[in-house]
């Protein structure tokens, strides 16, 4: 299926970054510690699933930590599977962490 036309917006007093798509929301959260910023769950509905909602959520989150100066703990396993097949993301991966 093609992607989805999605808007994702910041909502940086929640601590995610949110879609909403055909009226249902999807959404991608974060933590921050300092400057580590932990991507620790994604969602998008199930009747959304394959338009390319989550990876845009995860692109737009990685693209904030890094215009921010964060390293980023992907604690979300579709963020995990998402900078395995961004590589060009791998230089924002705190210390230590393997994908």
């Amino acid at each position: 299926m093609a992607e989805a036309a999605v808007t994702v917006v910041h909502q940086g007093a929640q601590h995610r970054f949110e879609a909403v798509v055909d009226g249902r929301l999807s959404r991608c959260d974060y933590q921050l510690d300092g400057k580590v910023m932990r991507l620790v769950h994604t969602e998008v509905p199930a009747a959304l699933e394959g338009r390319g909602i989550a990876s845009r959520l995860v692109a737009a989150a990685l693209a904030y930590a890094r215009e921010q100066g964060h390293t980023v703990v992907p604690v979300c396993s579709y963020v995990r599977s998402y900078m395995r097949r961004h590589p060009e993301t791998a230089s924002l991966l705190a210390e230590g962490v393997v994908l």
